[in-house]
């Protein structure tokens, strides 16, 4: 995507409503003890996130193991409910609706999961597979659910003689491009990625990932894209939200996020890949220790235990998602001015 192509993006901002709103989403698991399993406390996997989603844009998810971006996705597309806050999906409000109310959105909002092998029934071949959401969603017939099929193997890189092989028979690529089959048969208009190609070699990442770029421009998708790996979610996003112990740390555009990062967490991600000669060099960040616990986090930022920066009132008080420059947010106190 080119610059221009970002900035059209950034003037819908403007204008347009988002096609996905979180508004201070918590999800938070009980931590259970004793034979009367006593909550005695809980793992803050996801705590007080708001963003907006656009239409036909990628927003990246990036963060260390733990962070609790898988959870975010989940809790987005209603497979585990949210402890508090608000979901939106075209100004709809998805919160609090049952399985059955949520039925109706299901064929709009799909998810790739990043194991392909577990995501695929062993016992189904691709055809049913494909066909198998057409079943539940729609009232087509036969012959449509045929062409639809078949139409959508060769769509993503695979052969109609395919349709008859089980997942078994398929190369890790080729299983994950069934998968991305099985969401994108429905057309649907969002699509969470969760790691889906983290599984896969090197090789294979650079082919999936291009074929899902090439997706989302013919079937105008919207991706939230979920990612350990800093250069896949630059290849992939338009915008990058940063996570740490469920909560964001900075959102910015790509090019900003990258050339330009503004929070320490941020810095020190960037730190960890390997530069070559002719890239520029930005300040070097090292964090102390590992991730702490989501069950016992810390107090103030949750960063401030890790971070070279840190001061006293890192560890008391909870800094805010606030704008910095066009386009760019961070919760961090060294650019707090109140």
């Amino acid at each position: 995507m080119t610059m221009n192509d970002i900035a059209k993006i950034d003037s819908k901002e403007k204008t347009l409503p988002p096609l996905i709103q979180i508004k201070n989403v918590k999800k938070y698991f009980p931590i259970r003890k004793g034979l009367l399993k006593k909550t005695v406390g809980h793992v803050k996997a996801v705590d007080d996130i708001s963003f907006d989603i656009y239409k036909g844009e990628t927003l990246g998810i990036v963060g260390e193991s733990g962070s609790g971006k898988s959870t975010l996705g989940r809790v987005i597309l209603k497979l585990s409910p949210a402890t508090d806050g608000e979901i939106y999906y075209k100004d709809e409000n998805l919160t609090h609706l049952t399985n059955k109310e949520m039925r109706q959105y299901r064929q709009d909002i799909q998810m790739i999961f990043q194991d392909p092998f577990s995501s695929l029934n062993p016992k189904m071949n691709v055809y049913e597979l494909l066909e198998e959401p057409l079943l539940i969603q729609t009232s087509f017939i036969k012959s449509e659910r045929q062409k639809k099929v078949s139409a959508m193997i060769e769509k993503v890189g695979l052969r109609k003689s395919d349709l008859h092989k089980y997942p078994h028979e398929f190369s890790g690529g080729q299983r994950q491009r069934i998968s991305i089959a099985r969401a994108l048969i429905l057309e649907p208009k969002f699509v969470v990625c969760d790691e889906s190609v983290s599984a896969l070699d090197v090789s294979i990442q650079g082919q999936v990932l291009n074929l899902m770029k090439d997706l989302q421009e013919e079937l105008q998708l919207t991706y939230m894209f979920i990612s350990h790996d800093l250069s896949v979610v630059h290849h992939m996003s338009d915008r990058v939200a940063v996570m740490y112990l469920g909560q964001i740390m900075e959102i910015a555009n790509n090019e900003s996020i990258y050339n330009d990062p503004l929070h320490p967490y941020t810095k020190a991600l960037l730190s960890s890949i390997p530069t070559g000669p002719d890239e520029t060099e930005m300040q070097e960040v090292r964090l102390k220790g590992d991730i702490p616990s989501p069950a016992n986090p810390p107090k103030g930022c949750p960063l401030s235990t890790r971070c070279p920066f840190a001061f006293d009132r890192c560890t008391k008080e909870v800094p805010k998602l606030r704008k910095i420059k066009d386009d760019q947010q961070v919760a961090c106190h060294l650019y707090d001015k109140n």
